[in-house]
């Protein structure tokens, strides 16, 4: 994932007041799995649809999800 979201992540996690092992917990992953993927060391997007993406000039975001 980009830099975008991943900060997006933690700054979603920060403010629910959630850990990385209650993150871990909630999508049954580890939390230094939790840690590696907000790191940047692992859960890249793959190479092909960063391929697509770049040649679309778009970028992955992360957004709050619309409640209903």
């Amino acid at each position: 994932m980009n830099d975008q979201v991943r900060q997006a992540v933690r700054e979603r996690m920060k403010a629910q007041g959630m850990t990385q092992t209650e993150l871990g917990d909630a999508v049954g992953m580890a939390q230094p799995n939790i840690q590696r993927l907000l790191a940047g060391r692992v859960g890249a997007v793959p190479e092909s649809w960063q391929k697509v993406l770049d040649a679309l000039g778009l970028e992955l975001q992360a957004v709050p999800k619309r409640e209903g």
